[in-house]
């Protein structure tokens, strides 16, 4: 369903000439009701405008309900497992990557002619003494500036950045204004240089994943300075300060007109309070760990001020700008994700999804999700498996082979809650999801990766 809260854009046709530039914005861990275009408590007004001025996802879904994997899938269009990585990455202790073999959002970007950076978390892998792993310029970046998981020590005066295998240090303030300085500087020197090529700026900020921190200046505005729940808003309202300038860069450039941006979070919330009242929050394939904000923004393009209700999520943001942009790409790749430039311009009857959304995650219970138009399908592991938050290359082999138990199915248009199983009521359509749920995980399992033998 597509609900139009003002005019819609409509389609136009993009030559190579005319291809915008592409802003990602990504945030860690936020909430499916944290920023206040989402009902949430936070004063976001530049994200805010960017749904105002676009089109906002009711039901959008991160791609998985911990950071790498989802991270995976946003670059690739592809379920993660199929990219390597099954859980969140520890470099330390695991061979896992994003595999060089698949072609990311930024090589495809690159190929057809844009200048690409990324600023922020990164954590689809770098190399320690023990692994070799690929670097983001192997996977399509021109220029990066990122640090391997979390801001440490805090978001406050960060000190494991790394720019262009160079470690920086210490840097004096919070990591979402740091992120936007040095993404604005990399736009700064692309204008002295005289670059008229589009560009391809992907942008992950820590904020509000722990350790959190922000100016107790924002910070009072939600509470006391040294409450968790007030810092917690303070990192979404410093972050959103950050997109604000780097808008506001944009708009000096004159190049915010023709700027694709698109804003969304890698999972949902760890705060049981900041998921809408979801089932669940991050790490568990329930709708608290997996919905999370989606916002899709062009002017003249895409429908402005819409709310969309059709389920979509991180999966389908590489297929979606290869339709917005008329960018060739390999179709033997197989994508897990749909193109959904159809909603977003207004043509809903057009969108084709050609396969359900389908979460896989070792350490959640239920350890799989499927959404299929308004209906959730879950179910448990049929094999003994560890939940253990740090995942063992070990047990690959066994969820390669494992099966599923337990199936739950739950009507989100009614019950988003997922309070009531409808599994025994509505028998032939739990059948039928079950089908697809099974031949989609054959699929995907086919194609993971087995660390243990590389």
């Amino acid at each position: 369903m597509f609900l139009l809260l003002a005019a819609a854009g409509t389609a136009c046709s993009v030559t190579a000439a005319s291809r915008p530039h592409v802003v990602m914005l990504l945030v860690d861990d936020l909430g499916y009701r944290d920023v206040g275009c989402y009902d949430g408590p936070v004063q976001t007004p530049n994200i805010d405008a960017l749904a105002a001025a676009g089109t906002r996802f009711s039901d959008f879904y991160s791609g998985c309900a911990v950071c790498s994997p989802s991270r995976a899938t946003l670059m690739t269009g592809r379920h993660h497992l199929r990219t390597g990585v099954y859980s969140w990455i520890d470099d330390n202790s695991q061979k896992s990557h994003l595999l060089l073999s698949e072609t990311t959002l930024a090589e495809l970007l690159r190929d057809a002619g844009y200048s690409t950076a990324h600023v922020g978390k990164w954590h689809l892998g770098l190399p320690t003494d023990k692994f070799d792993k690929p670097t983001p310029d192997e996977h399509g970046f021109d220029h990066w500036f990122a640090t391997w998981n979390n801001a440490s020590p805090s978001h406050r005066n960060p000190n494991n950045f790394i720019r262009n295998w160079q470690p920086v240090g210490e840097i004096e303030g919070y990591s979402c204004q740091i992120v936007v300085d040095e993404a604005i500087r990399w736009l700064e020197e692309r204008q002295t240089q005289s670059n008229e090529s589009p560009f391809f700026l992907n942008v992950w900020f820590h904020e509000p994943h722990a350790p959190i921190a922000a100016p107790d200046a924002i910070t009072k505005s939600y509470g006391a300075v040294d409450d968790k729940a007030a810092i917690y808003s303070g990192t979404i309202d410093n972050t959103d300060r950050a997109i604000g300038r780097l808008i506001k860069k944009l708009q000096d450039l004159g190049v915010r007109e023709d700027t694709l941006i698109i804003y969304a979070s890698d999972n949902g919330s760890y705060r049981n309070d900041r998921t809408g009242g979801l089932r669940g929050r991050k790490g568990v394939n329930w709708e608290g760990g997996i919905r999370v904000p989606g916002i899709f923004q062009w002017k003249g393009v895409i429908a402005e001020g819409a709310v969309c209700q059709e389920p979509a999520g991180l999966v389908d943001v590489l297929p979606t700008v290869c339709g917005l942009l008329k960018l060739d790409r390999d179709s033997d790749i197989h994508l897990d994700g749909s193109d959904l430039t159809p909603l977003l311009v207004g043509q809903p009857d057009r969108f084709d999804r050609h396969q359900p959304m389908f979460w896989h995650l070792q350490k959640s219970r239920p350890i799989v999700a499927m959404r299929d138009g308004r209906f959730s399908l879950v179910a448990m592991p049929d094999y003994p498996l560890s939940t253990d938050n740090m995942f063992k290359e070990a047990w690959i082999p066994k969820i390669r082979s494992g099966g599923y138990k337990d199936f739950q199915l739950y009507d989100l248009a009614e019950d988003p809650g997922q309070t009531t199983d409808l599994s025994a009521h509505r028998p032939e359509l739990t059948e039928r999801l079950k089908a697809d749920l099974l031949r989609i995980n054959a699929s995907i399992m086919d194609d993971a990766v087995d660390w243990t033998t590389r």
